[in-house]
């Protein structure tokens, strides 16, 4: 054996203890990934609002509008779920994220270029010849510790992360057209019970006027009904700004300028009622049916991939490289064997010192985890207030619009009666301002009651995942991490 060659065995051994002192040390520098549950709470058994409601047969609420039976309602919902600019919005995000996702696939996989140059190099005003190279160039890094990997996993739920986003922007945006038809009915309505109204107290003005002709009542009386009548008048201008103005969101929220649909909605149609046949799922499930939910676990589990993936880039990265090509001084020889050319090299580099970059980088991941395990858990408390809310308002305001259509139709007897025993004269002209007064507050009043009604079965839909169909978004399997559920 050769002194040199005995120096390169000697100088490999070194290298291959220095590998493995090196795989030692950062085997050892692993950093355990967080395992607290990703809720602090107990999700309750069933829904304290609704003890009686029908479980385990959930209603399908995918498109819960159609429960209106209302094809206007439906119209408007199918038409923003194209058009509307958030919705549209949110759909370009997804695109974005997964071309993201595909960037981070691509990662994992070998790269291959081809170069081919000509050079025609002179030195003092002479030329030194020409040089013709043709060639391939691969590379490929080995994602030994997972690096790319983890990037890939969290590339993968942040597209999923991205699609439930999507659904929880369809599920607002359909709660919003439902909301804004609803007012825009209640509005119309009112309006109408309101003009209704004012047609009668102005004929009980007329019969008023009348009466002091012939001396039976004073100015004051005629004074009282003049007074009633324009009150009255008065709330006909806020009502058909509501309207005006409402259908300029309806317009808005489906993509279109807020005059497009004013003809589309100015024939008045009554406040759509839904049925009253919904069954509800237990907590659990209903989380589960979330968009916003959703979106808010899969931010868990791809922060936890940011966490792997920190804790991975303290690792050595290991890279293998290498070219083919051809090289001549004439293209004619450029295809004979000699011109033939190539290399290959493997490379590691193993951060010794950053000045702690690695170790914050990781402390960073670890906090953002922590605040999507907590904005997690906000999401989930908020959700099951919301369908508490929803239920608690859609129950009481349920009674409170049967005792409000008995206050109407009484009210609605004694107007009439008064005014008929007014006009002969058997009641005091007192008797009919109230009785009048009291009717149209009562209608008014049931009007309100019977939107109230329908905007807590929307807000309920809403609050129970209503309007969501996941988008058809096909994601490969990764098992780098797992994802959690409620």
């Amino acid at each position: 054996m050769s002194v040199t060659y005995a120096r390169c065995i000697a100088s490999l051994n070194r290298s291959a203890v220095l590998v493995l002192a090196i795989f030692a040390l950062y085997g050892c520098a692993g950093t355990p990934m967080p395992h607290e549950p990703l809720l602090s709470f107990e999700v309750p058994a069933t829904w304290s609002a609704a003890p009686d409601a029908k479980l385990n047969r959930a209603t399908s609420l995918v498109a819960w509008w159609q429960r209106f039976d209302d094809p206007l309602l439906s119209k408007l919902v199918t038409h923003a779920m194209l058009n509307n600019t958030d919705v549209n919005t949110s759909q370009a995000l997804l695109r974005q994220a997964l071309a993201v996702r595909d960037v981070a696939a691509a990662a994992l996989l070998p790269s291959l270029d081809v170069s081919a140059s000509a050079q025609h190099a002179t030195s003092g005003g002479k030329s030194l010849g020409n040089t013709f190279q043709a060639g391939f160039n691969a590379n490929w890094v080995p994602d030994i510790f997972g690096f790319n990997r983890y990037a890939l996993n969290a590339a993968d739920v942040a597209a999923l992360s991205s699609a439930a986003s999507l659904g929880d922007v369809q599920v607002s945006i359909a709660a919003e057209v439902g909301l804004s038809y609803i007012t825009l009915r209640s509005a119309q309505l009112r309006l109408a019970i309101a003009v209704e109204n004012l047609a009668s107290q102005e004929e009980t003005l007329q019969i008023t006027q009348w009466r002091q002709q012939a001396g039976l009542v004073t100015d004051l009386e005629v004074a009282q009904e003049r007074t009633l009548a324009e009150q009255t008048r008065a709330t006909l201008p806020v009502l058909q700004t509501t309207i005006e103005q409402t259908r300029h969101v309806l317009a808005v929220l489906t993509g279109q300028p807020p005059r497009v649909l004013d003809a589309f909605l100015a024939t008045a149609g009554p406040i759509p009622q839904a049925e009253a046949d919904l069954s509800l799922n237990i907590p659990v499930e209903a989380l589960r049916q979330r968009a916003d939910v959703r979106a808010a676990e899969l931010n868990v589990t791809a922060a936890l991939a940011r966490v792997a993936q920190a804790d991975a880039a303290r690792m050595p990265s290991f890279a293998l490289g290498g070219s083919l090509g051809l090289s001549a001084l004439t293209l004619g020889t450029l295809t004979s064997s000699a011109a033939v050319m190539s290399s290959l090299i493997a490379s590691m580099t193993a951060p010794i010192f950053d000045g702690g970059v690695a170790k914050a980088q990781l402390r960073s991941q670890l906090a953002a985890f922590d605040q999507a395990r907590l904005a997690y858990q906000a999401t989930v408390l908020a959700a099951l207030k919301d369908v508490e809310d929803a239920l608690i308002a859609l129950q009481d305001d349920h009674q409170r619009q049967l005792s409000l259509r008995s206050a109407e139709d009484a009210a609605t007897t004694a107007s009439l009666l008064a005014r008929q025993r007014y006009s002969s004269g058997l009641v005091d002209f007192q008797v009919v301002l109230e009785t009048q007064r009291t009717q149209l507050n009562a209608q008014d009043s049931v009007a309100n009651a019977s939107a109230d009604v329908s905007a807590d079965h929307v807000r309920l839909y809403k609050a129970l995942g209503g309007g969501w169909r996941p988008a058809a978004v096909t994601i490969p399997e990764t098992n780098a991490i797992g994802t959690s559920t409620p």
